[in-house]
């Protein structure tokens, strides 16, 4: 079987997947069970909320701030995930619609699992816009083409790497005493 050498080779591609979904389930299900410098507080991560209203938090945020976060981060924060599922799909007849429908999938299983584990706000408004995250980072993926397919494996790698770090270093990387969330 010959290897296209532009193109990671499958168990790198499969590696970045996976480690890119660990990243995902840390900072959805997993924050109550580590901390990251003054990002959190692991104790504040234990609800249980159901939001199932689509753009309540437009309505009832009291800063924009919070609406922009919310929103611009749960669609930045899955198109990587679109994006690698592409390269692991590279050749499957539409490839940017499975990686939809796994990234809706995985979305949909997380905001279950934060709702029955007590590990986060279920928010329709988070799955969609993951789902929507995870629709751009695939179709970028396909308009980019496999040429790129290295370095968006390498830097979800990367980025694998540079999140365990953060989380060994947990409350070492600043004052426990000034966490504010």
């Amino acid at each position: 079987m010959s290897h296209d050498s532009s193109r990671p080779a499958r168990a790198l591609q499969w590696t970045a997947l996976g480690a890119y979904v660990a990243v995902v389930l840390a900072l959805t299900v997993g924050k109550s069970f580590y901390q990251i410098g003054l990002l959190w507080k692991p104790e504040n991560q234990r609800v249980r909320e159901l939001l199932l209203v689509p753009f309540q938090l437009v309505r009832e945020s009291p800063t924009i701030f919070g609406v922009v976060f919310d929103y611009v981060g749960n669609v930045a924060f899955f198109v990587p995930l679109g994006m690698l599922l592409v390269v692991v799909f590279f050749g499957v007849n539409r490839p940017v619609w499975r990686a939809v429908w796994i990234a809706a999938l995985l979305s949909l299983g997380i905001e279950v699992c934060q709702y029955v584990f007590s590990v986060g706000r279920t928010s329709v408004d988070d799955w969609w816009c993951n789902t929507l995250g995870a629709f751009l980072g695939a179709y970028f993926a396909v308009k980019m083409g496999p040429r790129w397919h290295k370095v968006w494996v390498w830097l979800a790698l990367a980025l694998g790497v540079v999140f365990a770090v953060l989380v060994g270093l947990g409350d070492r990387l600043g004052d426990p005493e000034k966490v504010v969330g």
